[in-house]
């Protein structure tokens, strides 16, 4: 059973309290960088000091956060662990009968409470921040949105689908639109229509110079008019929304949106299920990232700490910079997001167990 010791509370104490310090040292650090970036959006567009501290940067802060977590996990535990090994406190601890094994408990209580800190964050705090992060950055920062895709197919309900070619943001205009109902695997309807337009007061689609096309057993009968109102489970907002706006959904409407997102047979699922899947394998990186940095510091080697340290940042950015690359897999369709967000953790947890048979006992 384990029972916490002055060593395993001192440790901890390191741990949790030089993270915290620079993970506040490097949020100073960007929205200093940010607001040099970004000044002239503010001054050009007129926004209030206000909005801007409480909208902007107070919801900033956690984002950016969170972001960088996994990456002062390991210069934290590599900083203070490389200075217990100069000072010799690891050897001390060793010699006096503690395994390296036990060594590692309040290192790793340490990476639990990182880890549920982040996943708190990720699944419940950071959405609604990141809500009224997005939208300060619509309306001071970002051009206007364009929807560049086209040849778009939409599932709306069952066996009913609908096509535009492209769609203008601008005055919430489809053009080349058409609604195909399908029942037993046969057409049944189909409408076209040169233009449809969503209506925002009636929230419907009003379709101009439109030609409906009904095939029963009987026969196939043509209706055709200058105009026709419709109401369908798809509006003008589900096609002006940018990549990141599943950043400002927690775990309940993503998974919500990703359901929908699959009835519609909509491509953009792909953002969606990477950023379910990184939110929930990004945390768990607290573990492995600090079973590898206590077996590389732990040890007193020439160099010191700075050299220990620029290994610490090369493996924490090469981590990043694969998570990343590991969305193209699920791009390109080779893995599925659920498998392809969790090879980094699986390769550098390999990486971690090595590490730390070869570390010091």
């Amino acid at each position: 059973m384990f029972r916490p010791l002055i060593l395993d509370r001192y440790i901890i104490r390191k741990f949790i309290g030089t993270y915290l310090f620079s993970l506040a040292l490097i949020a100073v650090v960007i929205i200093i960088f940010d607001i040099s970036e970004k000044i002239q959006n503010f001054v050009e567009k007129e926004a209030p000091l206000r909005a801007i501290i409480f909208d902007y940067y107070l919801n900033f802060i956690p984002y950016i956060v969170n972001m960088f977590s996994s990456l002062f996990v390991f210069i934290t535990v590599i900083l203070f662990t490389s200075q217990m090994a100069s000072h010799s406190e690891i050897i001390a601890i060793l010699s006096g009968g503690m395994s390296f094994r036990r060594l590692m408990y309040p290192y790793f209580i340490s990476a639990a409470f990182i880890c549920a800190l982040s996943l708190v964050l990720n699944l419940f705090v950071i959405p609604p921040a990141n809500a009224k992060r997005l939208a300060f950055e619509e309306q001071y920062v970002v051009s206007p949105f364009y929807n560049s895709n086209r040849n778009m197919h939409f599932q709306v309900d069952t066996g009913t689908f609908v096509y535009m070619e492209t769609f203008i943001t601008w005055n919430n205009t489809a053009q080349q639109f058409s609604i195909e109902k399908f029942s037993d695997n046969k057409l049944r309807s189909k409408i076209s229509a040169g233009s449809a337009r969503w209506d925002e007061e009636k929230e419907i689609w009003k379709l101009s110079k439109y030609v409906k096309r009904t095939l029963q057993d009987s026969g196939e009968t043509i209706e055709r008019g200058e105009e026709m109102e419709m109401t369908i489970n798809l509006d003008a907002a589900d096609l002006k929304r940018r990549q990141n706006f599943t950043e400002s959904m927690d775990y309940t409407e993503l998974e919500d949106y990703i359901a929908l997102l699959k009835q519609r047979g909509d491509k953009s699922i792909k953002y969606a299920l990477i950023q379910k899947n990184t939110r929930i394998a990004v945390p768990f990186s607290a573990f492995i990232l600090t079973l590898i940095g206590v077996s590389l510091s732990s040890r007193r080697v020439r160099g010191g700490i700075g050299l220990k340290i620029g290994i610490g940042l090369a493996l924490s950015f090469s981590y990043i910079l694969f998570l990343r690359f590991s969305e193209m897999f699920v791009h390109s369709g080779f893995l599925p997001p659920a498998i392809a967000l969790w090879v980094p953790n699986i390769l550098y947890a390999i990486v971690a167990i090595l590490l730390y048979r070869m570390a010091p006992k």
